[in-house]
């Protein structure tokens, strides 16, 4: 038994002490539902293909065929970003809710959503930025910009950022960034035509360059969120233990809101903000592994790539040949999945 687990006070270990074996098993599992997944987001859609029209895409690619181009330019691009994306966005609703202690923590209670979107209109309204690729940049600078201002003004006074403090910074955040976005799209038609396809949230139209300029910040958020297990562990125990254990808590809590700040700032600079997806599946992966934020993190990694692939490919064929933006999907299936975490478990005992 490792310190951590010592560290878990039994009555939380109680609900799901599973076995290392089984739990790696459950793992290798996952890995292979998120295979599949993949196959079909590639292979489901308005225009069905073959696997021999898979194979040729990457063996003997002709540019003029539609359904290969259609395979290696859109749903190929657009599998690879629901993997990473998913990952940090269940990532960061791991680490959010164990910073704070808060079962409701996600990306929007901290004011990220609202700091990308902000950053967004500028770039439309000042420097006429008009394609994806381009604004993801300015996506992923307001959200981090937001975290940090967030986190700025939970530190003030003695108690340093709290989670209590934390969840109001971050409300008046986002407040702020709300409606100084709104005032500018009401002013702007080109700013609203523009933003309101990013912000409902969607994995379609984003393409190789979104995904190469979004992949080392990805790559770097997941490394470093995957390293944070340990440190969640000593903070579910309480801010004083952690202390007398001899956990630095302040520095604890400011490398992992940067953690969060890479992650989501490149997920939701990628695919807009996706909501619900991180913050339930961290809730199943919890019911699954029990409270050690180790093995909550591994799941998420997987759970939330797949619950995305699927919701994704769900749009898709929902009303076909037209397509459903998953951030809609997320939000109409998430709504009654959160409800039932919620009557089905305490959610509090975070």
């Amino acid at each position: 038994m490792t310190v951590s687990d010592r560290l878990v006070p039994a009555s939380e270990q109680r609900p799901t002490h599973r076995s290392r074996a089984v739990l790696s098993t459950g793992f290798v599992i996952l890995i292979g539902v998120l295979a599949v997944v993949c196959f079909f987001s590639i292979t489901m859609g308005a225009r069905g293909v073959g696997l021999s029209t898979i194979w040729k895409a990457f063996d003997d690619y002709d540019p003029g065929n539609a359904s290969e181009t259609v395979i290696r330019e859109l749903r190929v691009p657009r599998t690879l970003i629901g993997i990473v994306a998913g990952a940090a966005l269940g990532l960061s609703g791991a680490i959010l809710q164990g910073v704070t202690r808060n079962p409701l923590a996600d990306p929007g209670i901290m004011g990220i959503n609202a700091g990308a979107a902000a950053f967004i209109v500028f770039g439309i309204m000042v420097l006429g930025v008009q394609s994806v690729s381009t604004y993801v940049w300015f996506a992923f600078a307001g959200a981090g910009l937001a975290t940090v201002v967030v986190y700025g003004i939970a530190s003030f006074g003695r108690e340093g950022a709290t989670p209590v403090k934390l969840a109001l910074a971050g409300a008046a955040v986002t407040a702020i960034l709300s409606s100084f976005t709104s005032a500018i799209i009401m002013t702007n038609v080109s700013a609203l035509n523009e933003l309101r396809f990013w912000q409902v949230g969607s994995l379609a139209g984003r393409y190789f360059p979104v995904f190469w300029q979004t992949l080392p910040f990805l790559a770097l958020g997941i490394v470093l969120a995957l390293g944070t297990g340990r440190a969640l562990n000593g903070l579910a125990l309480g801010e004083d233990l952690a202390l007398a254990l001899g956990q630095r808590v302040r520095l604890t809590r400011v490398m992992m809101f940067v953690t969060v700040a890479v992650l989501c700032g490149a997920a939701t600079a990628a695919c807009g903000p996706i909501v619900f997806v991180g913050l339930i599946v961290p809730h199943l992966a919890r019911m699954i592994c029990g409270p050690d934020y180790r093995w909550i993190l591994s799941y998420s990694l997987l759970l939330t790539p797949i619950v995305l692939l699927a919701a994704d490919i769900v749009g898709r064929l929902i009303i076909s040949p037209g397509e459903l933006q998953v951030g809609v999907v997320i939000g109409v299936l998430g709504a009654p999945a959160f409800i039932l975490l919620v009557r089905y478990r305490n959610l509090a005992e975070l």
